[in-house]
C-alpha cells in the first residue's frame, strides 16, 4: 500500500518521510513544489516510489494514479507567517487540504495533516477550544480555518481524521526555509560567523531573553505523527512539549554545544552574557502587538489519546540538533 506525503521534501514532511524509510516503507508518493531547488536535499538520502509536483497532485489522485492508498500525512503549507498574499494562502493551505480531505473520506482513507499553534494568536491560553482561538495573520487564519471544517464533520468521518498543531518546531533539515527557520537555526549561524547569538531585550513583562516558547524537536513531532497513522482516532491536537521555555536556553545551548565540541567548558547563562556571546537587542517595533511572547501546548487532549513518551527539553533537543549541523558539509 501506498503512503502519501505531502510537502515531502520540506521540513517536517522530509523527516516523516526519512522515519518512514526507517520503519521499512519505501512505497511512499513525495508530493511539492520544487521551485527552490534546493530542497531536493532534504530527500536526497530518502527512498520513494515517485515524486509529484504539487501542482499536479490533486488531477492525478483523482485520476486513481497511484492505486490503493493507505493514507495521506498532508505538511505541504506555505508556512511563512509573514505573507501577504490572502488568496495565495488560501488556495496554497486551506482549499488544498479541503480537497485532499474530501478525496479521503469519499474512499476511507486516513488523513493526518498540519494545523498550527498560530491559530492561538497571542493567547493566553492554549488549549484545543474555539473560545482561545484568535490567529494574527492570514497563514494562522488558513490553519483556522480548515481546522473548524474538519471539526464540523467529526461526527460523521468515514476514517481518521487527525489535525496537529505544530507548536514551535526545530531540527535537521530545515536549512530552506531561510528566514522562517527556528531560532536554534539562526543562533546557530549567527555563532558561527559571529561569535554571539542575539536576543531581544526585556518586553511583555519578562526580562532580557526571557519571552517563552514551546520548543518541540523535530523528531518527536515525527512520532506523534506515526503514532495517529498507527491508530483509528480522530480530532485536533496541540503538539508542543507542554513547557515552555526562554529564548535564553535555546541561546544557551547553542554556545555550549558549539564551545564543548572545541574543548570548552559549560557556561551559565550570566558568564556567556558577561563574555559577549549572548547578546540583547532592542525589541524591534515592527512586531509589536504581533508577537507571541508565550506559548505552551495544553497536552491533556493529545494525552487521552494515548500518547504518554516523554519529549525533549529545549537543552537536549537543541544539543543534538547543532550537533547535526556541525557534522554537515560546510
Amino acid at each position: 500500500m501506498t503512503i502519501v506525503v505531502t510537502g515531502a521534501a520540506g521540513f517536517i514532511g522530509s523527516n516523516l518521510v526519512k522515519a518512514l524509510n526507517d520503519r521499512g516503507m519505501r512505497d511512499i508518493i513525495a508530493v511539492d513544489n520544487l521551485e527552490n531547488a534546493a530542497k531536493f536535499r532534504n530527500i536526497v538520502d530518502c527512498e520513494i516510489a515517485d515524486y509529484v509536483d504539487k501542482g499536479d497532485f490533486r488531477a492525478r489522485l483523482a485520476a486513481g494514479a497511484f492505486g490503493p492508498v493507505e493514507a495521506i500525512l498532508h505538511q505541504g503549507a506555505c508556512s511563512d507567517t509573514m505573507e501577504t498574499d490572502g488568496r495565495y494562502m488560501m488556495e496554497n493551505n486551506y482549499r488544498y487540504s479541503v480537497d485532499l480531505l474530501d478525496w479521503c473520506q469519499q474512499r476511507k482513507i486516513p488523513f493526518i495533516y498540519a494545523s498550527s499553534a498560530a491559530v492561538y494568536g497571542m493567547g493566553p491560553a492554549f488549549r484545543e477550544d474555539p473560545a482561545n482561538e484568535g490567529p494574527l495573520n492570514v497563514y494562522g487564519y488558513s490553519k483556522f480555518l480548515f481546522d473548524q471544517v474538519v471539526r464540523r464533520r467529526l461526527p460523521s468521518v468515514t476514517a481518521p481524521v487527525v489535525g496537529l498543531r505544530y507548536f514551535n518546531v526545530y531540527g535537521p533539515r530545515e536549512a530552506h526555509k531561510g528566514r522562517m527557520a527556528s531560532v536554534a537555526f539562526h543562533h546557530f549561524n549567527q555563532y558561527r560567523s559571529e561569535g554571539k547569538v542575539r536576543l531581544f531585550e526585556g518586553s511583555h513583562g519578562y526580562a532580557h531573553g526571557e519571552q517563552r516558547r514551546d520548543f518541540i524537536y523535530v523528531d518527536d513531532v515525527v512520532r506523534v505523527n506515526l503514532h495517529f497513522l498507527e491508530r483509528s482516532l480522530s480530532g485536533v491536537f496541540n503538539l508542543g512539549t507542554g513547557r515552555a521555555q526562554p529564548f535564553n536556553d535555546v541561546a544557551l545551548a547553542v554556545v555550549n554545544t558549539i564551545e564543548a565540541k572545541s574543548g570548552g567548558a559549560r557556561l551559565t547563562l550570566r558568564e556567556a552574557v558577561a563574555r559577549g556571546l549572548i547578546e540583547y537587542v532592542a525589541f524591534p517595533e515592527a512586531l509589536k502587538g504581533k508577537y507571541q511572547a508565550f506559548t505552551q501546548a495544553d497536552l491533556a487532549h493529545l494525552q487521552a489519546a494515548g500518547y504518554e513518551q516523554p519529549f525533549q527539553t529545549v537543552e537536549q533537543g537543541t544539543s543534538t540538533y547543532v550537533q547535526w549541523l556541525l557534522a554537515q558539509p560546510q
